[in-house]
């Protein structure tokens, strides 16, 4: 007994080993103690292992250079501290800036009457540049502020002039407060009357009075019936009324009238430039068109307008000005005048010409133009063609309506100005 009573705890101590060598729980693995830096990282760089693992010496770093690691060859040079944002305004430390050819167009779009069409959507318009569909950033009817550079034609003959100086007492009305107006005329030459001025204001009544004028009397015939002389075999006899006294190798040419209509416009051109941004830049002609002894050539001075986003418009004066009467001063002669070059610049720049005859006619065609201007579409979208190439554009917009027209510039010549940064903000 003594004997059975010694091996039993024996027995018990083996069972007891051998249910503690299978553990009923997996037992908790703990991460060995290294130096770690609070705000750096557990990375192998941050605290100070090293890696020989081939793969991973390609690998772009997954952290920012503590300020206490300094390269080895800018140990003398830290350079200027970086800026830091001020509290609340974070965010920005992420935003980018990138270089983008951003352009507008503003067009109007008529019916078969003339009439003005409003409700069109983004969806029903189509812009190409060069023949290639472009994707529009921006559609609005908005109207934008204008900054009108008025030029008065001061050449024209004294019933001319006389309709002009009765209507330009309406053109102050078809203007807004938030507008600006500058004034030129030209007769021989243009001449700025005022900067621009507010739309309303007393300046712009008062510029205006001072700005009309008598206009050019006609010039006398030199010969025919009607040159109060007696000819004989194409020579003026009578001694008394003859200019040059009978002598047949002097010939007498009767001046030639002068419109400097393009150096006009030019002018007016390189004002509106002072505009800032977000206005419509305008010149806008009242005269009859007429074109000679200028300066200025009527394709540089296009290719100004369509540079620095210039749109003319116009009202013509005169009988012959409405459409269908002067078609055959589409043929012109070389060195001769032009009696009607303003629909040229029109056409090229998105601009409109409205033909009037009478003073009632004249002093609507302020507020008709006016209110084309205001209630213009404009689409705006992101170029891919080069920022500044210096070569032609060609525009083209779409109206996905039938029996609709299109007004709207011909093309443009990209500028530095079209340059503005596009800001990303960093997600």
């Amino acid at each position: 007994m003594m004997l059975g009573q010694q091996q039993a705890p024996q027995g018990v101590a083996q069972q007891d080993v051998a249910q503690q060598a299978i553990p009923d729980a997996p037992k908790p693995q703990s991460v060995p103690l290294g130096p770690v830096t609070p705000g750096i990282g557990t990375t192998p760089s941050s605290t100070g292992a090293t890696s020989t693992t081939p793969q991973d010496q390609d690998a772009p770093g997954t952290s920012l250079p503590s300020s206490s690691a300094k390269p080895a060859a800018h140990e003398d040079d830290d350079g200027p501290p970086p800026e830091l944002p001020a509290a609340g305004e974070g965010t920005k430390a992420f935003t980018l800036a990138v270089q983008v050819n951003f352009v507008q167009v503003p067009f109007t779009v008529k019916d078969k009457k003339g009439q003005l069409v409003p409700g069109l959507t983004w969806r029903d318009v189509r812009i190409y540049e060069n023949g290639l569909r472009q994707r529009m950033q921006l559609f609005t009817v908005d109207p934008f502020p204008l900054s009108v550079a008025l030029v008065i034609d001061q050449s024209m003959t004294f019933d001319e002039m006389t309709k002009v100086n009765n209507a330009l007492d309406a053109l102050q009305g078809a203007f807004a407060a938030y507008d600006e107006v500058a004034v030129f005329t030209y007769n021989n030459g243009p001449q700025q009357q005022t900067d621009f001025t507010g739309g309303q204001s007393a300046r712009l009544n008062a510029v205006l009075d001072r700005s009309k004028a008598v206009g050019r009397e006609p010039l006398m015939p030199l010969g025919g019936p009607l040159s109060q002389t007696t000819n004989i075999n194409n020579q003026n006899f009578d001694p008394n009324t003859a200019p040059v006294r009978n002598h047949q190798g002097i010939e007498l040419n009767a001046p030639r009238e002068v419109h400097t209509l393009n150096d006009a416009i030019l002018a007016a051109a390189q004002a509106t430039t002072k505009a800032g941004p977000g206005r419509r830049r305008i010149v806008y002609v009242i005269g009859d068109g007429k074109e000679y002894g200028s300066t200025a050539k009527s394709k540089d001075v296009i290719r100004y307008l369509q540079t620095n986003k210039v749109a003319v418009y116009g009202t013509l004066i005169g009988d012959f000005k409405i459409p269908g009467t002067g078609f055959i001063d589409r043929i012109h002669l070389p060195f001769q005048m032009r009696d009607d070059i303003l629909p040229l610049y029109a056409g090229a720049t998105g601009g409109q010409i409205d033909a009037e005859y009478r003073t009632p006619g004249i002093a609507r065609s302020f507020q008709k133009i006016a209110e084309e201007v205001r209630t213009q579409y404009t689409v705006g979208y992101y170029s891919h063609e080069p920022f500044v190439d210096g070569k032609y554009r060609k525009l083209e917009v779409k109206v996905l309506r039938p029996n609709l027209t299109v007004i709207a510039k011909e093309g443009y010549y990209p500028t530095a100005g079209d340059q503005r940064p596009r800001v990303i903000q960093a997600q």
